[in-house]
Parts: C-alpha cells; structure tokens; sequence
C-alpha cells in the first residue's frame, strides 16, 4: 500500500507542470450540466446500400429482390433547368452523399432533426428494385420489376414531440425519372416525373417549386378495437404528375398529366389482425 501511495504522488507530481502549461480548469457539475449537449449533433453521410433479397412471411411470402439505394449517376435531372441541381461541383456518383444531418435535443425534451444537403444544392437518390413476387406453398407471382426512382431532396425535417408522442415529418421530393412493370395484370409506366404542384417545365422553371411538399405524422392512436395502433396522419400532399407512356402488354397506350394533386386530411391506422 505504501508503494501504491509513493506512486500515485510521483504521477501526481510530474503532471502538474503540464496542467500548468495547458491552462486546465476543472469544471463542476454545474458547469458540465451547461455544456452537455448544448451545439447538438452533426453527421455528414455517404453511403451505398444493396440488399439481395428482403422477405416478409406471414403464411406466405413476399420478396423483394436487388434493393439499391444510393446515387443516381447523373448529374443532369431535370435538364430543361440546365444546371445541375447537386451544385456546380457535384461529381456523377452511384453514392448517396452530400447529406447533413443535425440532431438537437430541446429543453422540454423534444428531438429536431433536420436532413439538409452538405452544400448548395439538393441532395440525389436512386432506388431500385428486381422482382417483387409473392409466394405460397404451391403458387407464385411476381407483382412488381424493374423498378427505379430518381429522386432528388430538397430539405427534410423530422421532430418529435415528447409532450403528444407525435413524430412529425416535412419534406421536399422530386422526382425525375420513375419506371416499373406490373408483369402480373401486363401493366408497366415510364418516364413518371413527379414535381410541385406550382412548377412548369416551360412556364414556370422557379426551382423551389420544383420541389412536392410532404407533411405527416406518425403516432399511436387506438383502433376501432380499442388496441393500440400505428397511425400515420398525411396532412398535406400537393404535386404535378407526368407519366411519359403508359405500357399495356408491353405497347404504349398514351402519356398522362395530373394537375395540382392535392392530398389533404387523410388518415390510416395499421395493425395486426
């Protein structure tokens, strides 16, 4: 015991010219209290993700085979703009990048976390998915294929609010280029654009209206039952869609034009049965 006392002085010692030298102060619990937390969390992300097959089982099946999520590789959606929308520096890249995200954790307890592009611009996503079949013990189909979306975001906030349990959830999508077949009823769409519901590609080329308006909220609210249960409270929806053809049987029946969609007041509750 009397080495141990020995060396502990010695270490204690020797480290007090260099605390000098480093101008330390020690800080109180209170003092710590004040900084913990204080500048919130910021992440910048990029990221690639594939999956090969995700299934969902109850009695049978449902698979979704070569999920992608990630960049678009193109630097040129939207091109009746002619500028290209990641920023002037922004490099063709299957990753999904130029993400920023701050989380802040508020004095009443609420959580604010804002998705925003890392630089001036939006941020570009593709998603992609092969066969989306389901599956018995004796028969199979597939439902959806060759799907792909290439989506740019604008800006996402999420903040959940600790004194109604509320997640809520506004975003700004586009979407330049959507395609996908429905083998099963021989159905297939090209070319779905999807944008603001003031935006014109020839009249109006204002980019922040470029961009739908999305906002939800995600809560627990009981069933008709009396059980509790997921509900998702779409509050506001309002788009433009363009559809460049679609496909009956592999052969185009037309194009088609959505004006000012608009989805308001819609609510859904999910639970098991």
């Amino acid at each position: 015991m009397k080495g141990l006392k020995q060396t502990l002085l010695a270490l204690s010692i020797s480290a007090v010219p260099w605390v000098a030298s480093a101008e330390i102060q020690m800080l109180d619990d209170t003092a710590m209290g004040n900084i913990t937390g204080q500048a919130g969390v910021t992440i910048e992300l990029e990221t690639r993700v594939n999956i090969d097959r995700f299934i969902y089982t109850d009695e049978g099946s449902l698979e979704i085979n070569d999920i992608f999520v990630g960049g678009t590789s193109r630097s040129d959606l939207f091109p009746e703009l002619g500028v290209n929308l990641m920023g002037s520096t922004a490099q063709e890249s299957d990753l999904l990048d130029n993400i920023k995200i701050e989380i802040d954790l508020l004095a009443d307890g609420d959580a604010i976390i804002n998705i925003l592009p890392q630089t001036f611009g939006a941020v570009d996503m593709r998603i992609s998915t092969g066969a989306t079949r389901l599956v018995g013990t004796t028969d199979s189909t597939t439902v959806f294929d060759n799907f792909q979306a290439d989506i740019l975001l604008g800006g996402a906030n999420i903040e959940i609010d600790a004194a109604t349990d509320v997640l809520n959830l506004r975003a700004d999508i586009a979407i330049d280029d959507l395609d996908f077949d429905a083998p099963f009823v021989a159905f297939g769409i090209r070319d779905l654009r999807l944008t603001g519901d003031t935006y014109d590609p020839v009249r109006n080329k204002n980019i922040p209206d470029l961009f739908a308006k999305v906002d939800l909220d995600v809560y627990k609210r009981d069933n008709s039952l009396g059980n509790g249960s997921l509900a998702i409270d779409l509050n506001e929806f309002r788009a433009d869609v363009t559809i460049g053809a679609m496909l009956v049987g592999g052969t185009s029946i037309g194009s088609m034009f959505v004006d000012d969609l608009a989805v308001t007041n819609t609510a859904m509750l999910v639970y098991g049965h």
